[in-house]
């Protein structure tokens, strides 16, 4: 059995969770407490880092990006990066659009200052950093409803991990109450359609201890 080292609130852990239930593929989850730097982890990503992905034959795969292209190419059934190149060439754009810049700006100012830091230990959350987030995310869910108005999915006509990695980022910073929904309709209807996803489902009832997300959060009908 493969299994996949994550913290439940990495959006990096997230992405790659959904896309190996995209792929219908069987894992176990096991929480890797990063901040503790065990030994026999570091073997595993010398950076410290989740996810880690191991595969039955033992085979160590790190970072979302990287794990998401293996994938691909080992098990391509139910692809995620779908079309010819240019449609590819978009939906890697928008991956990194998502696990970059919204990282960033969105996750690392939220989930970053109000939770990481904590666990970490590197002291108290940044208040300036967690305006900025909660700034920086009404310009990203503007960009999420102009590309949902005007394709059936962000990157084009077919699901693709454009909108998985966006939805594993959103929901993380949504887990926190964090997400203005009511301001932007058109992002939250296309997040709608993600959350009824069978993938999405088990995210969806992840508990975090001493974090308790709002009522909403595993609501479809939100």
């Amino acid at each position: 059995m493969r299994c996949l080292y994550h913290l439940p609130l990495s959006a990096a852990s997230r992405l790659v969770r959904l896309a190996l239930a995209e792929k219908k593929l069987d894992f176990d989850l096991k929480v890797e407490r990063v901040w503790d730097r065990r030994d026999d982890f570091l073997a595993l990503n010398p950076a410290g880092e989740v996810p880690v992905l191991i595969e039955p034959d033992g085979t160590t795969l790190i970072e979302a990006p990287v794990i998401v292209e293996y994938l691909e190419e080992v098990h391509p059934e139910v692809r995620l990066i779908p079309g010819g190149p240019v449609d590819r060439a978009e939906v890697r754009r928008l991956l990194v659009w998502f696990d970059v810049k919204f990282r960033q700006e969105v996750t690392d100012n939220l989930a970053g200052e109000k939770i990481m830091k904590r666990l970490m230990g590197r002291g108290y959350p940044n208040s300036e950093a967690i305006r900025a987030g909660r700034a920086n995310i009404h310009y990203h869910l503007d960009y999420i409803a102009y590309l949902a108005e005007r394709r059936n999915w962000l990157a084009g006509e077919d699901f693709s991990i454009a909108d998985i990695a966006a939805g594993a980022h959103l929901s993380v910073v949504d887990y926190l109450g964090d997400v203005p929904w009511e301001d932007h309709p058109a992002a939250k209807e296309w997040y709608a359609r993600i959350k009824s996803r069978p993938c999405f489902r088990p995210l969806l009832g992840d508990v975090v201890p001493g974090v308790s997300a709002p009522a909403h959060y595993p609501d479809l009908d939100f």
